[in-house]
């Protein structure tokens, strides 16, 4: 026997004497039940579910099918199901397509089991099918998309209600499961040990005898027709046959783990019959010369284990197991090898086991493995199968019987699934085996399995990043990333440091019906990795799109993904993508349905660390108008994660304010799928299957003069669901407001400690990090013949010329340029090291890259010498000038290149070889005698590392310019660097060693002596801080040119930094302590005397806000040229005077640094005395002031234009563009005076001159020069209507327009006159002519010449409906836009008349006949009919500026009503009518409340309380019509247990209160016009106590010791009371009220205090509860109070204001007023408890938590439902201190 034959037999009998295996436990089953969103079959004995659609087709055999029945007689089924007795005691096949986990008589009546079921697309759920079909059919590429679980837990048999016996306690339990995708489907049963008692049931029609029919388990496809009207039975598919067979069930199985069976059972394309998995399981065939199986039917046979005992006798064998690590389904343990009969050694101890084959029902092998070698709950790490290697059936039984066990081993390959529970070490290049692969060729009958067909790191370890190491695993190899770098291995990053993106955006994207080409425009993208901020910038994007695209985010969102801010327990994207990925993503647009296809690409990291993507964007977006801004709220996104591709689907909400359509919210739906190569050879544990992505900031603009979309986002990721105990303790690292440098890592310690550590490759303390430049310290990694480039955090390796990169990708190796026959076919070529030479062959001359025959010849090819010299001489030129500096090379009178070459510009010569490449050791500089070039030399050595640094720096620029200012080394004659060496540019000087490196303390300054560099010194030391940090500055950006007006630290000889530290662009000088920070207060400006850094000083203070503001500016590494830097005093503090270095303006400041109005003066005028008192800003400054701000990235705002005011702040009377080079004559208010502009280049208007007196403009100039303005970009806008005015500037009676054609006549007003329009073509009317009396516009001419309108900015509007009116003006009865091509009929108010719109190309309906109108339609509302008569008022198209009521959707009043598109808003009722005191010019609207209940669409429920169970401490939030639940687990709210305490149809619930001591809610009731109580206990319901006299009753308070209650009704303005019962009612005030809103009391205190957010006078007042002692408690700085609470742990009553934006405190008294939070966003209502403050927001619709000690948000809860959330209160078990 061969040697691997005898191992895999040993190894297999070994395997199946100690692997003692029991079934799975119900643990193990998929989870199931109503907690896992089963849905429950009703009891019975004969039940059958409702339809179970399915989200997609499922292929059962080849048959599609989309719905499923379950039963409760153990099936499913693809039909609904006959009755039972029709199939339950007949075998099978069935009539019907049946999937039968254990089809016999079940009855679940009278609580007898349950039987639950769903459809799912959960990922655990998946990935674990998914697990289990890869371990049963290793080649099959299936990735589940949806599954079906059905479970029978605890059902009985159906016993005879006649029997005498007492009921059976035996009950079974058993899933199934069906997994599927667009092609395939797999069914799983699962049987749990225990869970089956009862093996069969008795027929219902007995008659008395005493049988039994087994379960049948198995498949049926049902019946199929064949001609047309026949019908014959379906194939089938048995695995049980008998009583002993269905009780082997739970001991056995085909996956490798007893009570796991799995079946292929579909397939799109073609499918015969079922197919089995066969791992390890005891599938069988009929014995030879038995009973054969039909031909349509396959049943398995099993043999009896009734005692399942085993073998255990090997005990020596049983301590040696964890030696070799069990594999599932490993090859060389499936069978023994052909023609041995190793049957006895393979099967279980078994009194009736036969002893030969030929006895035996089931000759073929069995492998037993345990259970835990495959533990169900790890999620799987596989990916897809080579491509060659495709699953095939194994044969069928017939065949199998014929051939016997043979047979059985020629199935196809399966893969080696490593151990789970033995993870191996990762190890750089080591292997992971448990056999001497070399000498073991496992030769198993089923796979021959070699090292040979195995990727290894030694074959494809290039395929590793250089910052990687490859370890090889058992079945191919993995790169991990070393420690400091992170990505999957092909790909590594520095830890840290921030990335940065480029690449392309290209496709078609149509903005409303206009399509836009986007060719290859530029895409950049920079992300700090240590905060997750990820900004994208796309260039070049025409302006349709621009607007268009800002609310595509998504774009940039892939971005965060791959290098978010990482939450514990998370990773983000680049970790398992690497930098090779394809993303696709689909965006609908909500409502109109467009669709935008976004495809990204990630092609890699480039020559700078830097990852490059492509983008590719397809489909339409909506149009927004030009101007518009989009604002994005923070989101979540959870992703799934499968092996190889993560997947997301979100909803996203955002808002377009624009000055055409105000404010419009729109939502789109994001699809998305990120598919990338993961590694499945190792054995790490599974990743978390879902993760989210928290986008915590968007911001997006879209910038018309330059073209540019960008994107802002920061981003968190996180596991699901997982926040900390302690929002208010977030660790900085993890809340990213950490103030490391951006090179930086944060790493968090305990509590809220954490440390900056630089990146890797760089060096610092962390809060500030320089480079290290691994090629001049030496750390590299590159071998010979290799050069070093220095990047950002790392470097790279490049070949030099003549060299490539090896097979190991590291290496480089000579490149044999003579594959590639670069000589003429007459030359022979010689490759040699590093280069080659071409040699014409005898009988021909030449340079061997042309040769050309000695005789007959006159003329010669050009040689490469001449190719080389014409080239420079003719083609590097700019503007037809040659190229001065350049090297021209020189040719001798063949062509060759001369021996002596010089460079005409520097004077440096040097010898070359004849390809004109330079000899080592031959250079000269200039002045100094050249080398002889015709002496033998010595062999050519390679060049020197000197030479090669200096060659590559003094080569040319990529546009053919010499790079000035790089530092080129100096070599001497033998190629070493010279010990002395001199910055040509700056004049430095200083000595190297023999490496070239700087001797540290050798440096000298222009104008020094330079150190003698042949004296002998004393050893070297290393670099200091100092050193490094001057060094790192000193150096030339990578692009070669020299770094101006960055700061550069002096250091003294020891390398320290000197005490006194000087900028040498600014004239600042400061102290420095030894670590080169500035001590604060030691700043001095130019010109004065710096301090005395020597002299002893006080105890150090910190930076004040002056210093930090400074420091920031100067302390950049790339300093922004012209930037603002402020100035400070000794004490730190802003000096009052400020001046710009660069511009020379001047100004001064107040304390905070601030700009003081009026006192900014241009550079020469003397500066302002800023110790004057300040004036208010003048609205020029203040123009001017809101120009000139940077941007938030530090960049000035180029091109815009600033106003120049004089120094009393007024305009001057001259305006110029700095840009655009425009002046022009402006009034005192700085409006322009028409006819004064010049463009650049023309005399300028003499502004001071007296003139004519000037008209202003036309209305018909106005209109004229608006449509005639350029585009942005020069270019003139093609489409648009330009009026035509006469010389006095009134619009000439005929109008025409230029782009369409058609003509009409205008009034004086440049209006149409009706009838008066002619097409092109035809003649147009004499608008001279006296006409008949004109007629008025009819509502169809305002509507369409306001649809044929150019926008406000002058282009045309494309794609709108224009109506078609009728000669008369009437609407045409049939209407069809022109774009979509839709008809549809209208009324005569050109309303669509329901039920008459037709598509594109189908026929129209007829428009004369009646439409019945719909039953549901309602009437036109009174607001509805009022706004319809205002817009025909105004002539059917209102001014801005013009009143035009706002309806809600049902008809009613919108509750604030305002004129147009400004800011005068005021509340009104439900008729209409204003409600006094609510009228606002403020930006922040009112707060109105509506007063009609959203209409009702479902069925009323009864309104009963359902209370939260086990619960201390609740929270209870008004939401329109429900009173919402919120439990608190500490402080945190607890989402998870929120539900709805009670609905309430047709409310509007407003204000709500909490009485402890009876444990009852109450509430009031705006559309009702009551007040409202309920018990908190289960199913009670609410019972009214006032429904009288109330007209807006909102806040409310409950004083639980004096039991009393308190409202206020904000549209009489009162404040009353009453018992908590409603009787003995009382008003307590009802004068100097004019909108109260919320209202508490502090029964303690007796002490009443309520808000009155009147927008003249807001004010929060208090009084006793019995109405005495009133007095206001706070008006000062206060806009809109909505909501008060009281804080018992200090007596404070504070306030959250929707129109500051402010969360304060103050003592009743007036005293100790505090800001607890300053940005909120529009509070309504707010409680307190425990140092936290709980407020429901109208912006973010939610409640939000923020700490009183942190003052920060630390917990949001957004309700599913998004609507307004109006009041709050705490609800607990006992009453707390100081309740209110």
């Amino acid at each position: 026997m061969e040697r691997g034959e005898m191992l895999a037999l040993c190894l297999l009998c070994w395997s199946c004497s100690v692997c003692v295996v029991t079934a799975i436990q119900r643990a193990d089953m998929f989870p199931y039940g109503t907690l896992s969103g089963d849905l429950i079959l009703a009891e019975g004995d004969d039940e059958t579910s409702r339809v179970l659609p399915l989200p997609k087709t499922l292929y059962f055999y080849s048959s599609p099918f989309t719905q499923l029945y379950v039963a409760t007689n153990g099936i499913i089924s693809a039909q609904d199901l006959p009755m039972e007795k029709q199939y339950v005691d007949d075998g099978f096949p069935t009539d019907f397509p049946v999937v039968a986990p254990f089809l016999a008589d079940i009855d679940t009546s009278g609580g007898r089991g349950q039987i639950y079921y769903r459809v799912t697309e959960t990922p655990s759920v998946l990935n674990r099918v998914a697990q289990e079909v890869h371990r049963g059919f290793p080649d099959a590429k299936f990735t589940p998309t949806y599954a079906v679980v059905a479970t029978w837990e605890n059902v009985a048999a159906y016993e005879e209600e006649t029997r005498t016996t007492a009921p059976s306690s035996k009950l079974n339990t058993f899933q199934a499961v069906i997994g599927y995708d667009e092609t395939d489907s797999y069914v799983l049963f699962l049987y749990p040990e225990g869970g089956l008692n009862f093996f069969g049931t008795r027929p219902k029609e007995s008659y008395n005898v005493e049988i039994e029919l087994p379960a049948r388990v198995g498949f049926s496809r049902g019946e199929v027709t064949y001609l047309i009207f026949s019908r014959t039975e379906g194939p089938h598919y048995s695995v049980t046959s008998n009583e002993q067979s269905v009780k082997n069930l739970y001991q056995v199985g085909n996956t490798g783990i007893p009570g796991i069976w799995l079946f292929h059972t579909g397939n799109h394309y073609s499918f015969d019959n079922i197919v089995p998995a066969s791992i390890g399981g005891l599938l069988a065939t009929s014995p030879p010369g038995g009973h054969g199986l039909p031909l349509d039917t396959t049943t398995p046979d099993f043999e009896e284990y009734p005692d399942n005992t085993f073998d255990l006798n090997n005990k020596e064998e049983e301590e040696e197991e964890d030696d070799y690590p069990l594999t599932d389904g490993d090859p060389e343990f499936q069978t023994a090898p052909a023609g041995g009969d190793h049957s006895k050694s393979l099967q279980p101890a078994s009194p009736d086991a036969a002893s030969s084959p030929s006895e035996r029902s089931d000759p073929g092998p069995q492998v037993l493995h345990r259970s835990k070698d495959v533990p169900l709950n790890s999620e799987p790490r596989y990916g897809s199968e080579p491509e060659e290697r495709q699953y095939a059936p194994p044969n069928p039984p017939e065949a199998v019987a014929e051939q016997g066990a043979q047979q059985i081993q020629e199935q196809q390959p399966q893969d080696v699934y490593p151990h789970h529970s033995k993870e191996p070490r990762l190890s750089p290049g080591g292997h992971v085996v448990s056999v001497d692969e070399e000498d073991v060729d496992f030769d198993t009958g089923v796979i021959r399995y070699t090292t040979e067909n195995k990727e290894t790191c030694a074959s494809f370890q290039q395929q590793c990043s250089q910052h990687a190491f490859c370890s090889d695993y058992a079945t191919g190899f993995c790169c991990h990333c070393r420690p400091g770098f992170y990505g999957n291995g092909r790909h590594c990053l520095p830890d840290g440091a921030p990335q940065r993106v480029s690449g392309k955006v290209s496709g078609t994207v149509t903005v409303g019906s206009t399509p836009v080409q986007l060719n290859n425009i530029d895409l950049h993208a920079y992300i700090v990795v240590g905060d997750g901020r990820a900004y994208t910038a796309i260039s070049e994007v025409p302006e349709p799109v621009g607007w268009a695209l800002m609310p595509v985010a998504p774009i940039g969102e892939l971005f965060g993904w791959l290098f978010a801010l990482e939450l514990p327990n998370s990773q983000a994207g680049f970790k398992n993508a690497g930098a090779e990925f394809t993303r696709h993503a689909e965006v609908i647009f909500y409502p109109g349905n467009q669709r935008l296809s976004i495809i990204q690409t990630g092609r890699g990291l480039d020559d700078h660390n830097h990852l490059t993507v492509d983008t590719v964007l397809s489909g339409s977006v909506p149009f927004l108008p030009p101007g518009a801004e989009v604002t994005m709220d923070p989101f979540k996104d959870t992703y799934q994660y499968y092996p190889s591709v993560a997947t997301s689907t979100s909803v996203r909400e955002f808002l377009v304010v624009s000055a055409e359509r105000g404010s419009e919210s729109f939502s789109f739906q994001l699809k998305q799928n990120i598919t990338y190569r993961d590694c499945q050879h190792d054995n790490r544990p599974a990743a978390l299957e879902t993760l989210q992505i928290a986008m915590e900031r968007v911001f997006v603009m879209y910038v018309k003069e330059e073209r540019i979309l960008r994107y802002a986002i920061t981003n968190k990721i996180g596991p699901v669901g997982v926040e900390p105990t302690e929002p208010e303790l977030v660790n900085p690292c993890y809340a990213g407001n950490h103030d490391c440098d951006t090179t930086a890592q944060c790493v968090p310690l305990e509590g809220q400690a954490f440390q900056c550590q630089c990146a890797t490759g760089y060096r610092g303390d962390g809060r500030n990090c320089y480079d290290i430049d691994e090629c001049a310290e030496g750390l590299s990694s590159c071998g010979a013949h290799a050069q070093c480039v220095n990047l950002p955090g790392s470097h790279r390796c490049q070949c030099q010329s003549g060299f490539e990169f090896g097979y190991d990708g590291r290496t480089c190796v000579d490149m044999d340029e003579c594959s590639s026959s670069p000589c003429h076919s007459n030359a022979r070529c010689i490759n040699g090291l590093g280069s080659f030479q071409c040699q014409c062959q005898p009988g021909f001359y030449g340079d061997g890259f042309h040769c050309s025959q000695q005789e007959g010849q006159t003329a010669r090819p050009m040689s490469l010498c001449e190719l080389h010299r014409d080239s420079l001489q003719s083609g590097v030129e700019v503007k037809g000038l040659p190229i001065l500096g350049a090297f021209i090379p020189q040719c001798d009178s063949d062509g060759r290149y001369r021996p002596l070459q010089c460079h005409g510009s520097t004077g440096h010569c040097w010898c070359v070889d004849s390809q004109g490449q330079e000899r080592p050791g031959t250079r000269t500089p200039p002045g100094t005698a050249p080398k002889d070039c015709d002496r033998a030399d010595d062999l050519l050595r390679p060049k020197t590392l000197c030479e090669q640094q200096r060659d590559s720096v003094q080569t040319i620029s990529p546009e053919g310019y010499p790079l000035f200012g790089a530092f080129a080394p100096q070599c001497d004659a033998n190629g070493q660097y010279t010990p002395q060496q001199c910055h040509s540019s700056t004049g430095h000087c200083w000595c190297v060693d023999s490496n070239g490196e700087e001797i540290y303390g050798t440096r000298t300054a222009a104008g020094e002596t330079p150190r003698d560099c042949g004296k002998p010194d004393e050893p070297e030391r290393l670099k200091t801080q100092c050193e490094h940090h001057r060094d790192s500055v000193q150096t030339t950006s990578p692009e070669g040119y020299p770094i101006v007006g960055a700061y550069v630290p002096q250091c003294d000889a020891n390398g320290q930094y000197r005490s006194l530290q000087c900028h040498g662009s600014t004239g600042h000088c400061w102290c420095v302590d030894s670590q080169g920070q500035e001590r604060a207060g030691t700043r001095t400006p130019p010109g004065t005397a710096p301090k005395d850094c020597d002299r002893p000083d006080e105890p150090e203070r910190s930076k004040t806000h002056c210093e930090q503001h400074r420091d920031s500016v100067q302390n950049v590494r790339y300093p922004i040229d012209g930037e603002y830097v402020p100035q400070c005093d000794a004490h730190g503090e802003y000096t009052p005077l400020q001046c710009h270095g660069s511009t020379g303006y001047c100004w001064c400041v107040d304390s905070r640094g601030e700009e003081r109005a009026g006192s900014r003066t241009p550079p020469g005028a003397p500066p302002t005395d800023c110790d004057k008192p300040e004036r208010l800003k003048t609205p020029c400054e203040q123009q001017r002031d809101s120009v000139q701000t940077i941007s938030p990235e530090g960049y000035p705002l180029l091109g815009a234009f600033a106003p120049q005011c004089d120094a009393n702040g007024q305009y001057t009377p001259q305006q110029c563009h700095s840009s655009t080079g425009h002046c022009w004559c402006v009034d005192s208010n700085g409006e322009e005076i028409y006819g004064s502009r010049t463009a650049a280049g023309e005399t300028p208007r003499d502004c001071g001159k007296p003139d004519e007196p000037e008209r202003p403009k036309t209305y018909c100039e106005q209109h004229r020069d608006s449509a005639q303005s350029t585009s942005p970009e020069g270019y003139p806008i093609t489409g648009a209507y330009v009026p035509q005015c006469d010389a006095n500037g009134q619009y000439t009676p005929q109008q025409c327009h230029a782009s369409t054609g058609h003509c009409w006549c205008v009034d004086s007003n440049g209006q149409e006159r009706a009838g008066t329009r002619t097409p092109p073509g035809a003649p147009p009317r004499d608008c001279d002519k006296p006409d008949e009396p004109e007629r008025p516009k009819t509502h169809c001419e305002y509507h369409r010449d306001r649809g044929q309108s150019t926008s406000p900015e002058g282009y045309p509007i494309v794609g709108a409906y224009v109506p078609q009116c009728d000669a008369n003006g009437q609407y045409l009865p049939r209407q069809c836009h022109g774009s979509t091509g839709h008809c549809w009929c209208v009324d005569s108010q050109g309303q669509e008349r329901a039920g008459t719109r037709t598509p594109p190309g189908a026929p129209s309906v007829d428009c004369d006949r009646p439409v019945p109108v719909a039953p549901t339609q309602r009437p036109e509302s009174v607001c509805e009919r009022w706004r319809a008569s205002l817009i025909e008022h105004y002539g059917g198209k209102p001014d801005p500026q013009q009143y035009v009521p706002q309806c809600e959707p049902d008809g009613q009043f919108s509750p604030v009503q305002c004129y147009g598109e400004t800011t005068y808003c005021w509340c009104v009722d439900q008729d209409g009518r204003e409600v006094p005191g609510t009228r606002s010019h403020d930006v922040v609207k009112p707060a109105c409340l509506p007063s009609v209940a959203p209409p009702i669409v479902r069925p009323l429920p009864r309104p009963s309380v359902t209370p939260p169970p086990n619960t201390d401490i609740t929270l209870l939030y008004a939401q329109g019509q429900k009173i919402g639940v919120l439990p608190l687990n500490g402080t945190r709210l607890d989402a998870s247990r929120s539900k709805t305490l009670l609905t309430l149809h047709g409310s509007i619930v407003v204000g709500i209160a909490y009485d402890c001591k009876e444990n009852q809610v109450y509430w009031t009731d705006l559309s009702a016009r009551t007040i409202n109580r309920a018990s908190m206990a289960p199913g009670a319901e609410p019972k009214i106590l006032i429904n009288t006299n109330l007209v807006s009753p909102e806040g409310l308070a409950v004083d639980v010791d004096r039991r009393l209650m308190f409202w206020v009704d904000s549209n009489p303005d009162v404040i009353e009371r009453s018992n908590l019962d409603g009787s003995e009612r009382q008003t307590l005030f009802d004068t100097d009220l004019v909108n109260p809103r919320a209202i508490i009391v502090v029964s303690s205190t007796g002490t009443l205090y309520w808000t009155d957010w009147n927008r003249e006078a807001p004010k929060i007042e208090s009084s006793s509860v019995d109405g005495q002692n009133r007095r206001v408690v706070v008006s000062d700085g206060v806009g809109l109070p909505n909501a008060l609470t009281y804080d018992s742990s200090s007596g404070q009553i504070c306030w959250a204001d929707a129109g500051t934006k402010r969360l304060e405190c103050i003592s009743p008294d007036g005293s100790g007023r505090r800001v607890i939070h300053s940005s909120l966003n529009y509070p309504f209502s707010m409680v307190y408890y425990r140092n936290h403050f709980y407020y429901t927001d109208w912006r973010r619709d939610g409640v939000i938590a923020v700490s009183k000690d942190s003052s920060q948000f630390t917990d949001e809860y957004l309700p599913d439902q998004r609507s307004h959330l109006y009041g709050i209160a705490i609800a607990t078990t006992h009453c707390l201190s100081g309740s209110h």
